[in-house]
């Protein structure tokens, strides 16, 4: 591994480990405050409105004013969210500053710093290896994501060790999180100029994507925001609150349940990389991605927190390994200097109707049914269809 791929993937530990905690405690720690399930989606929702509008910076923007800087200014508007957290103001500053921070409900790492990465990764391996580096990247998230889901016990720890209120306990791990966001972006400056595209790539072109390929990148943007919408309907805030809600599960146990969920994410994406290679990047998509759907259907109608956990836990195993192979698919299907758009459009319609979708799981939490954002989401047949045909370099 390269000093820059070992660079970028220390930051983005930091960043994950930081969305790991917060996606299991954002949801309870609103509710301790007072917030309704309505205004909790609300929060959800601004912040990763505010993640499709910085990725909308991203794809338009980041190889111009430069991919090292851009992550940069990611990571320090990031400590904003956290600080939103610590501070919490009256709704309307909260979610003013949610937005602006690009606060994470979801539990994983969806950011603009994520869309960036994504396409500045399959240029510093080759193009055999995009799969797996790809892999090794969201291993890295997923890993972090979990030591962040178990960290999700230390409001709980430091009431009980240091004799705190219960929410200055919680205030005091969200500062420790505006605190990771500054070191990362304290990372990104050692990075060589690998990272970049060329100058003269960028002044000689001033479209950054062929109309070739923007057929091809609307077609995924299209489907991937349809599968975005299901998913946020189950940001791990949403299914941390859900659990606690439904079954009184407390934060430190819904801190381990989560360390499993993202440890399973990950060693998926080891599975995926593999599969790929062998029945191809949709195929892995697709025919992993059903079955998972499934499982969460079931977990709604679970008699028990047994059987809810494990059929959860079923879900997690398969639900990430469209993940790697989905990056790897865009970053194949465009050219080198094209890879920050794809990314950028792909990664922004998936925000906006994340964002969306944990909006109205709030209202239908609320007015509707506590677990109907369970039975909501799916789009792997329309994907099949649409581009079983389309092969990456690697597969023709």
């Amino acid at each position: 591994m390269s000093k820059d791929l070992l660079l970028i993937n220390a930051a983005a530990f930091l960043r994950s480990f930081t969305f790991g905690l917060t996606g299991v405690v954002l949801g309870i720690y609103l509710f301790r405050v007072g917030l309704s399930s309505f205004n909790i989606g609300m929060v959800i929702a601004a912040g990763l409105a505010g993640s499709a509008l910085a990725t909308v910076g991203v794809a338009a923007k980041a190889d111009r004013a430069g991919r090292r800087r851009t992550l940069i200014v990611l990571s320090l508007l990031g400590t904003m969210g956290a600080l939103a957290l610590a501070l919490t103001p009256r709704v309307p500053l909260l979610l003013l500053m949610a937005f602006v921070g690009m606060l994470n409900g979801t539990g994983t790492d969806r950011s603009a710093a994520f869309s960036l990465e994504q396409a500045i990764i399959p240029g510093l391996v080759p193009g055999t290896s995009r799969t797996w580096g790809l892999s090794w990247y969201n291993i890295v998230l997923d890993t972090a994501g979990s030591l962040g889901a178990l960290a999700a016990a230390l409001p709980l720890l430091l009431q009980r060790w240091l004799a705190l209120p219960l929410l200055t306990s919680y205030r005091a791990v969200f500062f420790g999180c505006a605190l990771l966001g500054v070191v990362g972006a304290l990372i990104y400056p050692f990075a060589s100029a690998a990272v970049e595209v060329s100058k003269s790539a960028t002044e000689a072109d001033p479209h950054p994507i062929s109309p070739a390929a923007k057929k091809v990148v609307t077609k995924l943007a299209a489907l991937f925001s349809f599968d975005a919408f299901g998913g946020g309907f189950l940001t791990d805030a949403l299914v941390a609150y859900w659990f606690f809600r439904r079954f009184g599960v407390a934060e430190e146990s819904l801190g381990v349940l989560f360390f499993a969920v993202h440890l399973l994410n990950a060693a998926s994406h080891l599975g995926a990389a593999w599969l790929a290679r062998r029945i191809g990047l949709v195929n892995t998509m697709v025919f992993t991605h059903l079955p998972s759907s499934l499982f969460l259907v079931a977990a709604a109608f679970a008699p028990s927190l047994k059987v809810a956990v494990l059929l959860f836990l079923c879900r997690e195993a398969l639900v990430e390994m469209d993940v790697p192979t989905r990056q790897s698919y865009v970053a194949a299907v465009v050219l080198p200097n094209e890879r920050t758009f794809a990314s950028g459009v792909t990664n922004l319609a998936r925000n906006i109707f994340w964002a969306i979708g944990s909006s109205v799981a709030g209202f239908l939490m609320q007015n509707v049914a506590f677990s109907a954002p369970l039975v909501i989401g799916g789009y792997d047949l329309l994907l099949y269809r649409a581009f079983r045909k389309l092969k990456p370099p690697e597969e023709q």
